[in-house]
């Protein structure tokens, strides 16, 4: 297939003398002004464009800039009678590609055209390439080569260029957000906006306001009209972390927002359209919540068109040695030290561990081990002192048994002077110090109200003589 040249110019025996140059080595275009030149590069793929600086009312450098922000943008030559170097900067400026002076020289002119094509070749060459090692980068984040893992990249590869709202679950540390990101650089749109959002960080009615953004004055303390994280996302991906902790009232909402792709800002009465593709992560069993009452039966089947399930490093141990070797290059060279290897024993500890807190905890693990060494090799003594079974292994709540932060601890042993006054002051002193004084939490705590906690304070003498603004 013959390269396309568009020439525009406002005269016309320039345009058809032009033409007749260049016609038996290119399939060539012609346009008087601006609006016949847009409405060629909206309709045919131009390679190349050579416009004149006049183009009569129009200015070709606006021209310039309409036709480089074109999805296939060609490369673009100016031509003029009004040479200066001042001029020659603002084309290049604007996105020429080369400038020619008037009156033209056609040899010259062919074998820059030529040059053009090649420059164009080339660019698109080395976009591809680039696209292919961002593709390939996109899963090599994801490291792994047992079989859970290996259905994880094929269903990855699978729903990645479609528009599919896809849901995300496993235990904290297995690397849910890095699934996120590998889904939109596979996605097609990868020059969008990935907008991430974690749920479990803001209240509800602050998480309403950053996923549908708010009015000026819709609530105490809005200033201003803000754009949420849906609008910020339009055109690409929202990714929400910790998708089982938001409220039922934000479940309606977000309801609305998956079925009619559509949103309205708090305080607002305007339907915004979106396009935005949803990824959801949890690491809760959002199931089990279903059934319990405490998530939408309805927005839990929106979201769950596509599930990945992310399995806990202790059901892929073959994953351990290429993932330990991967973070020992990056962290060594981060931290400016010459390890390069992971000795035998030191694998064999790291095989041997149960990895509650899964990838994340190996990566600090692996951390800890390039801190510590000095030589080429880590070795057992430079692993935590968990790995080294010096101390015990941090507790780990699995998905569908969420940790309660407020929940009471197990009850002490029962002292020898048994009384229920003394018991009380036990428990009201435990519940105190669990909430750093925080009286308010102390006493959703002790499943009592925050006015019956001050009772007691006085009532066992307990209260100091200031109270605390908590």
């Amino acid at each position: 297939m013959d390269a396309t040249v568009l020439i525009v110019d406002d005269e016309k025996h320039t345009r058809e003398g032009l033409r007749l140059a260049l016609e038996d080595d290119f399939d060539v275009y012609i346009a008087a002004d601006r609006a016949e030149a847009m409405e060629v590069l909206k309709n045919e793929r131009v390679d190349v464009m050579l416009t004149d600086l006049r183009l009569g009312a129009d200015d070709g450098m606006e021209l310039i800039e309409a036709a480089v922000a074109m999805p296939h943008a060609p490369v673009v030559i100016m031509m003029t009678a009004y040479g200066s170097v001042d001029t020659a900067v603002e084309a290049m400026k604007r996105g020429a590609w080369h400038f020619v002076i008037k009156p033209l020289n056609l040899e010259a002119l062919d074998l820059l055209i030529k040059r053009a094509l090649r420059s164009r070749s080339l660019e698109q060459e080395n976009t591809s390439l680039k696209r292919q090692v961002e593709d390939r980068y996109a899963l090599d984040r994801i490291l792994g080569k047992s079989l859970p893992m290996q259905r994880v990249f094929e269903t990855i590869t699978q729903v990645a260029p479609t528009r599919a709202t896809v849901l995300v679950e496993g235990e904290s540390g297995t690397g849910k957000e890095l699934v996120a990101h590998a889904i939109h650089n596979l996605s097609g749109r990868p020059k969008a906006k990935l907008v991430i959002v974690h749920c479990a960080a803001l209240s509800p009615q602050l998480l309403e306001s950053e996923l549908f953004g708010h009015e000026k004055g819709s609530f105490t303390g809005a200033m201003e009209r803000r754009i949420g994280r849906f609008e910020q996302a339009n055109g690409g991906t929202l990714f929400l972390d910790e998708l089982g902790e938001i409220d039922p009232a934000i479940q309606v909402k977000l309801l609305r927002a998956l079925g009619e792709r559509t949103i309205e800002r708090v305080g607002g009465n305007t339907t915004i359209k979106v396009d935005v593709r949803v990824i959801a992560a949890t690491n809760k069993d959002l199931a089990d919540m279903v059934a319990d009452g405490k998530f939408r039966e309805d927005l839990y089947f929106r979201l769950n068109v596509v599930s990945i399930h992310m399995p806990p490093l202790r059901e892929r141990k073959e994953d351990i040695p290429p993932l330990a070797n991967a973070f020992l290059r990056e962290l060594a060279k981060e931290n400016n030290k010459p390890m390069r290897e992971i000795g035998p024993e030191t694998m064999q500890a790291l095989a041997a561990y149960n990895w509650p807190g899964n990838v994340r905890e190996l990566r600090t693990a692996i951390e800890h081990g390039v801190v510590m060494g000095t030589g080429a090799r880590m070795l057992v003594r430079h692993l935590p002192a968990t790995l080294r079974g010096e101390a015990p292994a941090p507790t780990m709540h699995r998905p569908g048994r969420p940790a309660d932060p407020l929940a009471p601890a197990p009850a002490p042993a029962l002292p020898p002077d048994l009384s229920i006054e003394k018991m009380e002051i036990r428990f009201i002193l435990e519940a105190l110090q669990r909430t750093r004084q925080n009286r308010s939490e102390a006493a959703k705590l002790l499943g009592i109200s925050r006015r019956t906690l001050q009772r007691k304070l006085k009532e066992l003498k307990l209260a100091d003589d200031g109270e605390s603004p908590a």
